[in-house]
């Protein structure tokens, strides 16, 4: 089944051309994608991994790109293995992200979302889903090459899952885990919405610390000594909501007005008692704290524990209300400028300090979030998150790396109440209703729809009853939380895909969402299926900038995958992605991203070397033995020529490693232990050793073997690199004549097969011999194309295997064969030779005269002599000098010393040289 046209296409294509995204859209693809659907053909557990769905509104950043890579990765490889593959697509409708979106899409139509009806804007939100642009995401995740069961592909209001959300809510209520209350929340004023901690972010402002008057009750006006506590905050229009002021117990400057009513400045003389509290730090501002419960979350829970009473100042939008008196309507902002001044003018302001803030936005607004006491929908976390700690404790979850297993441990044992209700349009509508006309709230009906919910408040306040439905909508993530199972047919217990897909096997995300998403999920796993719905979970880190910084348009240094992939083609993005550790932040550099481009190219090059290599496709009776040859054996291996043999067995240990390194789920291991084989043992050393059999065509068997090795060497890699790289390596495959199958299913090559420890041995010190010739002649600057004589002293068994090879050991050392000559004891004029000292019984020798022009070499020497000689003196004069020595910092002395006794070392070679060279050169003239 030969998937590419022919494979000239390959051969003849320039490596500037090779277009690694076109792999889908050549015409021999068309339907690779029924391969990404589990088949059950070789039995065994499934792989399951859901993706992590992105929002529909977004487009692909560095993070998606981590994921959609490390998540292929798996699936790949499961698939090689022979494992039925499920990787489950999908994406989450993301209410705020998504409202934004359309509202201001509306407004730029002039329309503005609270003059429609909420059915008509829901109706615009579906619209634009349906458009090119709520696909945007899911079209680039194809085209990083994800090959996910696109048929199963699921969207979080779905009606399915919409269904599993409203079950989900109505069991948790049944069992009284949700309810409603009034709480402190975080509230963007400008989305109107209670929104998670996930969707809160926090960032270095400058700001200000003001310091305010509130006068002691009782005592005298402000004259020099009079009563009063001089408090310090960052958010003095709070002052409206202070139903306290506390001060350390522990604090002498305060003792004395414990107990005693402090007066609110602007508030018409309100009183608030004065309190010893520990939770107040001494040294923060003066060591005096105003309580403000209602826009405080410390000063929230301290309320609470104390039965303070609790003051909104604060409207939905952000204005204040009534409670701000003279203030009623501002802004928050424009309120806290006119008090400022309001204090100025009546002399209870007593300072103004610039401070650096830490200042919570709304990630998606961008406006400073609220802390607000709102009422709204809550689940009781605590029965939940301690099934989740059991399943750690157990075993039954693994979380990779391990020491994030501490931080689970950490927020699950002090979760708080989860914030599931949002005041937005676009979601999942709460499934609660009200009774019109009945003031109290906690009449209220939970049904799975308006009909039973009718039904049931007939039943309860009689026929003629009329409800209203909750005009919220739950939290994104409490459907997210659901993902595992809800898209696989829960709560349909009998679903096929729930049947034999759930538990998932692997969980694969970024580690910033572990608490948020991850913890949900096994917790709700747990709750609604009694299983944990994953037996693994593996954190990603985050992508950063070279210097170590987090993406983002601010500092401009945020790195587009799509423009990457323009640039240096999907596989090098992918597999630069893969080559990080788990858990651990990635630095993504232009440097990484080029180095494997050309790691991409040298694959390419090297699947044409080898195709030209081979036989022609209609050589059916070379084909036939190529095809029987057997690399696997240890018979076969023992008699394979020394390089065959050894690059066999280096293969065949990769295999054991890599192979290893996936199930350990280490892919930069498995990366790296690939790239190094590929680039230096197979391409760098067998592919240029095996040219010698190409190039001497009296030797056919020779040339059939090393078509054999290649070929086989060469389907490894492919097979081993396929799930960091499946475009490049697809297309080879496909090239190679006599393909039965795709890349993609084609069977992971087998591990613990046969290496020949001896031939790896000799062939290391074949290359140690090679590598030291090379290196002599670079070091006396020999032309690249000028073959020299060599003559190579071993004793007889070194001599027998490098022998054997002398015409690989002639190309890739460049040696002029007949004047290489195997000898027992150094030749007569080695004294006139670069001798060369391999390892115990190997050395080599190599005419000076071959190798140089005596004379030019020796005007050369003395010319680097003399100035070295002078760099020397200059460091010793340094040296020497007591003021440098007492004065400079010690590890700088410490340098100067270092160079001072390298710079002697060459001076002493170079001197070494020039004799040589002088001897030479009075033997030839004598």
């Amino acid at each position: 089944m030969a998937l590419l046209p022919n494979r000239s296409l390959l051969v003849s294509r320039s490596v500037t051309r090779w277009k690694p995204i076109l792999f889908f859209t050549l015409p021999g693809f068309v339907g690779v994608s029924r391969f990404f659907k589990p088949n059950f053909d070789h039995g065994g557990d499934p792989f399951v991994i859901p993706m992590p769905p992105p929002n529909v509104t977004g487009s692909l950043h560095m993070g998606h790109a981590m994921f959609v890579t490390l998540e292929d990765i798996m699936a790949r490889y499961a698939r090689m293995k022979g494992q039925p593959t499920l990787w489950l697509p999908g994406t989450d409708h993301a209410g705020i992200a998504t409202q934004l979106v359309v509202e201001r899409m509306l407004a730029s139509e002039g329309i503005n979302r609270v003059d429609m009806k909420r059915e008509d804007f829901v109706n615009r939100v579906w619209e634009w889903k349906k458009s090119k642009y709520g696909g945007t995401i899911t079209r680039q995740i194809k085209r990083l090459g994800a090959s996910c069961d696109w048929s199963r592909e699921r969207f979080t209001l779905d009606e399915r899952l919409s269904q599993a959300v409203v079950e989900a809510f109505i069991r948790l209520h049944d069992k009284g885990l949700i309810y409603q209350g009034s709480y402190m929340v975080n509230w963007s004023p400008s989305l109107q919405t209670a929104v998670s901690d996930l969707e809160v972010e926090y960032s270095e402002e400058p700001g200000s610390l003001y310091h305010i008057k509130y006068r002691v009750a009782g005592g005298t006006n402000f004259a020099p000594g009079s009563d009063y506590l001089t408090i310090a905050t960052t958010r003095p229009e709070t002052l409206f909501g202070d139903t306290a002021v506390a001060v350390n117990p522990e604090d002498e400057r305060y003792s004395k007005y414990v107990g005693k009513m402090a007066i609110v400045p602007m508030t018409f003389g309100r009183h608030v008692p004065i309190i010893a509290e520990r939770y107040v730090d001494k040294e923060f501002g003066t060591g005096v704290l105003k309580i403000s419960p209602g826009h405080d979350h410390n000063d929230y829970l301290l309320a609470r524990k104390l039965g303070l009473p609790i003051l909104n100042i604060m409207n939905k939008d952000g204005t204040l209300n009534e409670v701000a008196g003279l203030y009623s309507g501002l802004d928050r902002f424009d309120a806290r400028k006119k008090l400022w001044a309001d204090l100025e003018e009546t002399g209870l302001a007593v300072k103004k300090e610039p401070r650096t803030m830490r200042v919570p936005r709304s990630q998606r607004g961008g406006e400073v979030i609220e802390p607000l006491v709102s009422k709204q929908w809550f689940v009781t976390m605590e029965p939940l998150a301690e099934k989740a700690l059991h399943a750690v404790d157990k075993g039954e979850l693994t979380i990779i790396p391990d020491r994030f297993e501490k931080i689970y441990r950490h927020w699950l044992s002090n979760i708080k109440d989860w914030c599931i209700s949002r005041q937005l349009w676009w979601g999942h509508r709460i499934p609660v209703w009200y009774i019109i006309g009945n003031d109290s709230q906690d009449d209220y009906i939970v049904a799975r729809n308006a009909s039973e919910a009718l039904e049931k408040a007939r039943e309860k306040f009689g026929q003629n009853v009329e409800i209203y439905q909750d005009p919220d909508v739950l939290d994104t993530w409490f459907s997210s939380s659901l993902w595992p199972f809800s898209t696989l047919g829960w709560p349909d217990a009998s679903a096929e895909d729930f049947k034999h897909f759930y538990p998932t096997t692997v969980l694969e995300t970024g580690h910033d969402i572990l608490f948020f998403w991850v913890a949900r999920m096994v917790m709700m796993g747990i709750e609604f299926t009694g299983t944990v719905p994953f037996s693994s979970v593996y954190l990603h880190g985050l992508i950063r900038d070279p210097q170590g910084r987090k993406m983002s348009k601010t500092l401009g240094n945020v790195i587009d995958p799509i423009d990457t992939i323009k640039e240096y083609g999907t596989d090098a993005l992918r597999f630069t992605l893969s080559l990080g550790t788990a858990g651990q932040d990635l630095n993504l550099s232009i440097e990484r991203l080029t180095a494997n481009k050309a790691f991409t190219n040298k694959l390419w090059n090297a699947g044409k070397f080898v195709l030209q290599n081979l036989p022609k496709q209609n050589d059916a009776d070379s084909w036939e033995n190529l095809l029987a040859f057997k690399c696997d054996t240890e018979e076969a291996l023992q008699i394979l020529p020394l390089p065959e043999c050894w690059v066999i067995s280096e293969l065949h240990e990769l295999i054991d490693t890599v192979t290893s390194s996936y199930d350990k789920l280490y892919f930069g291991d498995a990366g790296r232990e690939i790239y190094d084989f590929f680039w230096s043992d197979f391409a760098d050393w067998y592919i240029e050793a095996s040219k010698t059999r190409y190039y001497h065509l009296e030797n056919p068997s020779a040339s059939a073997t090393a078509q054999a090795v290649l070929l086989y060497a060469f389907e490894n890699i492919l097979k081993l690199l396929h799930p960091f790289m499946p475009y490049v390596t697809e297309a080879l495959w496909q090239a190679l004549p006599h393909r039965k199958q795709a890349l993609i299913v084609a069977d992971w090559p087998a591990t613990s097969l046969p290496r020949d420890a001896k031939s790896v041995k000799r062939f290391e010190n074949f290359q140690a011999l090679i590598r030291s010739i090379r290196n002599a002649r670079a070091e006396y600057s020999v032309e690249p194309a000028k073959r020299i004589s060599a003559a190579i002293v071993a004793s007889t068994d070194v001599t027998e295997y490098i022998s054997s090879e002398k015409e690989v050991l002639g190309l890739l050392s460049k040696l002029d064969l007949q004047h290489v000559h195997f000898m027992e004891s150094p030749p007569v004029y080695a004294n006139q030779s670069v001798h060369l000292v391999v390892g115990e019984g190997l050395e080599a020798y190599l005419p000076l005269s071959d190798m140089v022009d005596i004379s030019s070499e020796m005007q050369r020497l003395s010319k680097r002599l003399t100035k070295m000689q002078s760099e020397y003196a200059s460091l010793l004069a340094r040296l020497n000098s007591p003021s440098f020595v007492e004065k400079a910092p010690a590890e700088v002395v410490l340098g100067v010393k270092e160079k001072a006794t390298e710079a002697k070392e060459k001076i002493s070679l170079t001197q070494k040289r020039l004799v040589l060279l002088e001897s030479m050169a009075s033997s030839i003239s004598g």
